[in-house]
């Protein structure tokens, strides 16, 4: 019964030596699970899916603009930009799902001229335009007027769309879903490796969860690749797959 007392007194008269705890001591395993005497814990992982057809997307549209000055560059973008909001809003978009998320106005500066010996010529950088960029978020809640709409943005001058990510409007139901199937995957593998060993499941320690919807394909478009088609882009929205992963500690019992 003295070993430990004398191993924490060593331990404390090092800190103090030191002027501090070491990092060792000082970090803490985490907790393991209290479970009967005779028991064993049993650590599952499993995941559960479901698939929906998507009722909503995102996207983004913008405009840049180039000009000699900084206040030209930024007029011609702002009135680009006034009139892809109204080719927004006509288009049926509420202003609640037009939202700006980038503007930025930068210096264009000329190459640095290179010299016959192949290196490049050394000094200040020379200012030679400015470029200015404003670019708005799309929740898109009619899919099927979608390519309609990025048609639209176009002509009103968007040379920038990007997007776009499909989703849920009320994704609660999917998820559930998803959760019920994981946790019976889960229970099911927990009674096989019970009645494998000889045991019985005698109740569920802990559940963590993780997981969202799967990757979609990205859809990326400027204006100068669909100046050669006259007809709205297609878009197809396919099905989105959430996946919940769950990680279930049993205790399990003779």
């Amino acid at each position: 019964m003295k070993r430990p007392n004398l191993i924490t007194a060593l331990a404390l008269a090092t800190a103090l030596a030191t002027g501090g705890a070491q990092p060792a001591l000082a970090q803490q395993a985490s907790p393991v699970p209290a479970i009967e005497a005779g028991h064993t814990l049993l650590t599952v992982s499993a995941q559960g899916s479901s698939t929906r057809t998507p009722d909503m997307a995102s996207y983004s549209a913008g405009v840049t603009t180039q000009g000699t000055t900084a206040s030209e560059a930024l007029s011609a973008n702002s009135a680009l930009m006034t009139r892809v909001i109204a080719a927004l809003k006509q288009a049926g978009i509420a202003d609640k799902d037009i939202q700006t998320s980038n503007l930025n106005l930068n210096p264009v500066y000329a190459q640095p001229k290179r010299q016959p010996d192949g290196s490049h010529e050394d000094g200040p950088q020379r200012i030679v335009g400015y470029q200015a960029t404003n670019t708005v978020s799309v929740r898109q809640r009619k899919l099927e007027a979608m390519g309609k709409v990025i048609d639209a943005l176009v002509n009103a001058g968007a040379n920038q769309v990007n997007g776009p990510n499909f989703m849920l409007a009320e994704p609660d139901a999917a998820q559930d879903e998803a959760r019920k199937a994981a946790m019976k995957d889960a229970r099911a593998r927990a009674n096989l490796y019970a009645g494998a060993a000889g045991l019985r499941v005698a109740r569920i320690v802990s559940i963590s969860e993780s997981g969202g919807y799967a990757p979609t394909p990205v859809m990326y478009m400027r204006k100068e690749a669909m100046d050669v088609a006259s007809a709205p882009p297609p878009v197809a929205a396919g099905e989105l797959e959430m996946n919940v992963n769950l990680t279930v500690q049993f205790e399990l019992a003779p």
